[in-house]
């Protein structure tokens, strides 16, 4: 059950709110780069110039800015990802200045640095600030709890599960009705069987030169100890199979050590020859589609896994462990397995279970998940809901903006 209300739907901002302009809506992110948060951006900046607003993006740019063209949004270049205070205060008049020169209505923060500039620019404007937690920070004493405040301070603050919504309840004095509840949303015209070619697969086999008819266990995510590799290497050690594969996809981008110690340990366990580090993917519908099971094995609660959602939208067995966004994300034994965390023996059982599915189960098993997600987990669905809260603060702004005019009326009369 959902800790937080959701909005009713909403057609076009402009013509929705009787607005006197066109609504400007500016997001602020630290990098636009690959990431959840930053796909979530774009797929909402794409959203409000669809609706009738005008979208802009603040960030420190990355590899994605050019998406933003595409979609008729509006990048501005800031280094909104600095923890210098010096560097956050600079940003401040920054954004007080962009927010006046084009008249933003709507302050929207996705990160905790850039959330403390924004929320002191709109001090200064008329615009309305508000935030979306991506995750449940760690807290680790007085200052750092200060610090993640700021992306509790919204006039509207988004959760991206009950997770975080119950994490902003539980250290936050936030006032549970202004959390808003809005899972992510993946693009379904991408992560679908059907939209994947039989040259992508072959691709992605040459590349990663996958054994002919093996079993392909997956785990997608950057290399980082929390997302549980060495869980999924003692697991295949244990299974004791030939006939399966292992795929670890993720980015070691400053992680060369953690990588080095995942290479030492599948060395060995003589596993060299069924275990295999993928730096990066760039098509991962091929991948999900190549896979036999696909595993999360996060150790720390995620505040939402995109991993999960995209597995089950490509109709794939996913194991994932038993705390955070999976929770919501997963139908526990009938779209999905979730496991105790760090736990090899439970993953061990799970990967036997899915990998020992019979076709008419497998079949049965990838409907219920792709009904599951496309029911609950769509970009589609995000973006309204996103929009929707927009949609409030505006009403509220322009409410507020018509009695200051009448009372400025009525007190020169």
């Amino acid at each position: 059950m959902s800790l937080i209300p959701q909005q009713s739907s909403h057609a076009n901002l402009q013509t929705t709110l009787n607005a006197p302009n066109r609504p400007v809506v500016m997001q602020i992110i630290p990098e636009l780069s690959a990431g959840g948060a930053e796909q979530g951006c774009i797929d909402i900046a794409a959203e409000l110039v669809k609706a009738g607003a005008q979208a802009i993006i603040v960030s420190n740019g990355g590899s994605r800015v050019y998406e933003l063209a595409r979609v008729g949004a509006t990048h501005i270049n800031l280094p909104v990802h600095s923890k210098n205070p010096f560097i956050m205060w600079q940003n401040i008049k920054k954004l007080t200045k962009i927010i006046n020169e084009y008249k933003v209505d709507i302050v929207h923060a996705r990160s905790r640095a850039p959330a403390w500039s924004a929320m002191k620019a709109c001090e200064n404007t008329g615009a309305r600030y508000m935030t979306t937690c991506h995750a449940p920070y760690n807290i680790n004493g007085k200052a750092k709890r200060f610090y993640n405040s700021a992306i509790a301070r919204g006039e509207r603050v988004i959760a991206i599960s009950n997770h975080v919504a119950q994490y902003l309840i539980d250290n936050y004095q936030i006032n549970q009705r202004n959390i808003r509840l809005i899972h992510r949303g993946i693009a379904l015209e991408k992560f679908h069987p059907a939209a994947v070619k039989p040259a992508q697969l072959i691709n992605i086999s040459e590349k990663w030169r996958l054994p002919d008819g093996a079993n392909i266990v997956m785990l997608p995510g950057r290399l980082t100890r929390w997302k549980g590799h060495h869980v999924l290497i003692e697991a295949m050690e244990k299974l004791k199979r030939d006939d399966i594969f292992c795929v670890l996809i993720g980015s070691d981008q400053g992680r060369k050590e953690y990588r080095a110690e995942l290479e030492a340990t599948i060395k060995e366990k003589k596993l060299g020859g069924q275990i295999r580090i993928i730096n990066h993917c760039d098509d991962m519908p091929a991948a999900y589609m190549l896979s036999a099971v696909v595993v999360s094995a996060s150790t720390d609660p995620e505040g939402f896994g995109r991993v999960p959602v995209e597995a089950q939208a490509m109709g794939k067995p996913i194991i994932a462990t038993d705390h955070g966004g999976a929770q919501e994300t997963i139908v526990r034994n009938e779209t999905g397995w979730l496991i105790e965390p760090n736990n090899s023996d439970q993953l061990k059982s799970a990967l036997e279970e899915a990998l020992d599915l019979t076709d008419e189960q497998r079949t049965l098993l990838a409907t219920r998940a792709m009904t599951h997600i496309v029911e609950n987990f769509t970009k589609e669905k995000m973006a309204n809901d996103t929009l929707n809260v927009y949609a409030e603060l505006l009403h509220e702004k322009y409410n507020a903006d018509q009695y200051s005019n009448i009372d400025s009326v009525a007190a020169a009369e």
